[in-house]
């Protein structure tokens, strides 16, 4: 039962100072035990470079790169991004998968939502220039982000630790979008998670970390790592009415066939 954890920030300075022998130590062993693939997510240049080093010394980790909407540089411009970005997201030794995360976040006081849109537009339009999916970042903006996806229809991607209602996400994929489903799927006041997980078709939703974030039940409050992606599995499949390993079998192929990772 190989696991894929489709969206990981390992470049997080708590593996360093939390982990004991170093971010190293833990992802050498990840990989040795159950862990057969992590999409290492960046969340601005400087932690997407970050994370494109750490993919270079594992062969089963690949890159998402982009701007977060929390990490939003005050002196950047929407216009200039894809002339800043496209030499990174094209190099194919940078083992760049998706644009992301990208999108909304209306959670932390005080935020500019023009901006915000501004950054996600340009980057769903590079998105489509390079011909990659994209990595949805979705916070207290479920009305804002489904617009955003009407608007690029030629645009495919996934939800990522997916919040939303059950009719959202069987919208968006019926527009061709995943669902990422984190360790909140195993919290037990989780009804509206577990509720759009239990509609969906199975083909269409992935298991995630979200690490050093989101660690699932009954690990709450420790720091998060691909090791406890089982967890979420383990509650997919509670909802799914499967065993764990159809929910691992399942949720390993969808990610493979979503990142186009064949020779995995």
């Amino acid at each position: 039962m190989m696991l894929f954890d489709a969206h990981a920030h390992y470049w997080d300075d708590r593996f360093v100072s939390e982990w004991e022998g170093g971010v190293d130590a833990l992802l050498s062993a990840l990989f040795a035990e159950n862990v057969c693939g992590i999409v290492n997510v960046g969340t601005n240049m400087q932690t997407t470079l970050a994370a494109i080093e750490q993919a270079k010394r594992y062969p089963r980790m690949y890159v998402a790169g982009g701007i977060h909407p929390g990490d939003i540089p005050d002196d950047a411009a929407a216009d200039t991004l894809a002339l800043e970005w496209t030499p990174l997201l094209q190099n194919p030794e940078n083992k760049i998968v998706a644009l992301g995360e990208i999108g909304l976040d209306y959670h932390y006081e005080p935020f500019d939502k023009r901006r915000q849109w501004e950054f996600f537009e340009a980057q769903m339009l590079l998105a489509k220039e390079l011909s990659l999916p994209v990595v949805i970042h979705d916070r207290e903006a479920h009305g804002d982000s489904f617009d955003m996806i009407r608007r690029h229809k030629d645009v495919r991607g996934v939800f990522h630790s997916y919040s939303g209602s059950a009719e959202m996400a069987k919208d968006l994929v019926s527009r061709g979008y995943m669902i990422s489903f984190s360790g909140t799927l195993s919290f037990k006041n989780a009804r509206v998670v577990k509720e759009a997980a239990s509609i969906l078709p199975r083909d269409s939703v992935m298991i995630e970390t979200d690490a050093p974030y989101l660690t699932p039940h009954p690990f709450r409050g420790r720091l998060n790592h691909s090791g406890y992606l089982v967890h979420t599995a383990q509650a997919l499949a509670d909802v799914w009415g499967c065993s764990l390993c159809e929910a691992i079998t399942q949720t390993t192929e969808n990610a493979k066939l979503f990142f186009a990772l064949d020779s995995l």
